[in-house]
């Protein structure tokens, strides 16, 4: 005799799985190892997650799985970083609602100009893809020597860098400061904007999946200004990118990290992100002398 198989019930409405927002360091997702959490709230006060909070240790994490990372990103090819950067903006692309419901709950703005960001910020990713094998003919050059050489001069990364991004419009202003270094080979260590941390790390989780070297970014949500110092004085970060620390004592950041010889950007309104410049402000310059042929 054949017996049936009854599916139960559904006595309850099942449960949200709410999302628990962690650090990215080293493309993995840690909590912060001081157990500290920021909570953010939308713009009616109504709370949305609880973020992890960075703190000294988790910064200096950060920097060490940058450094371990750099010289992978900087020693790919141009083309190939251009392959990596273009697939950022094709999963960004194809999770855009996701983060337009973010922009709206954390900051408060329309559908309509949470997605204008959104889109912003793809266009930005493509923009800076594109450069990737283009912006040595624009940074370096052949120059005129008397005598029977070449000299030449290119363009390469800083190495770390560690930044503070904008802290308005939180994906478009961290796509801004982090696409730019990324072009050259630089790794990242990146303060995102308090105000908006949830993007951040969504965007974090973009990146994990993207084939960016894990450690090439690596995002500390937090108190900017609690963890600017610390980054302006670490010895293994080679330029400070202080875009978005135009609220805090940038001229003392400035002041910590000229002892370590640090590469400054200062803050907004700086250079936009959309000219070659401000990638080329993240760069060294090398100079190759070669000797002619004399037949």
């Amino acid at each position: 005799m054949a017996t049936t198989t009854k599916t139960p019930a559904r006595t309850a409405t099942r449960l949200d799985v709410p999302k628990t927002y962690k650090l990215f360091i080293g493309g993995a997702f840690p909590r912060s190892e001081s157990g500290r959490v920021t909570e953010v709230l939308d713009k009616r006060g109504a709370f949305v997650a609880n973020v992890a909070k960075a703190s000294r240790k988790d910064a200096r994490d950060a920097v060490r799985a940058a450094r371990k990372a750099q010289p992978g990103w900087a020693g790919a090819t141009a083309y190939n970083r251009g392959q990596v950067l273009y697939r950022v903006a094709e999963v960004l692309e194809g999770r855009k609602a996701q983060f337009v419901d973010e922009l709206q709950r954390t900051e408060g703005l329309t559908a309509a100009r949470a997605q204008q960001q959104v889109e912003a910020a793809i266009d930005l990713w493509v923009l800076h893809a594109g450069w990737t094998d283009k912006i040595a003919q624009i940074g370096g050059h052949a120059n005129p020597v008397a005598g029977p050489y070449f000299n030449l001069s290119v363009p390469e990364p800083t190495g770390v860098v560690a930044i503070i991004a904008p802290q308005e419009q939180g994906l478009l202003g961290l796509t801004s400061v982090v696409a730019p270094a990324l072009v050259t080979g630089n790794a990242v260590v990146v303060v995102p904007a308090a105000v908006s941390p949830l993007v951040a790390i969504s965007l974090a989780e973009v990146l994990a999946t993207s084939d960016l070297p894990g450690g090439v970014v690596n995002v500390l949500t937090g108190d900017p200004a609690e963890l600017a110092p610390w980054l302006a004085g670490h010895a293994d970060i080679n330029a400070l990118d202080l875009t978005g620390a135009g609220d805090l004592d940038w001229v003392e950041l400035e002041v910590i990290a000229a002892d370590t010889l640090k590469r400054v950007l200062r803050p907004e309104p700086g250079l936009a992100p959309e000219t070659p410049q401000r990638i080329l402000a993240l760069t060294e310059t090398k100079t190759v002398w070669h000797t002619k042929s004399r037949l």
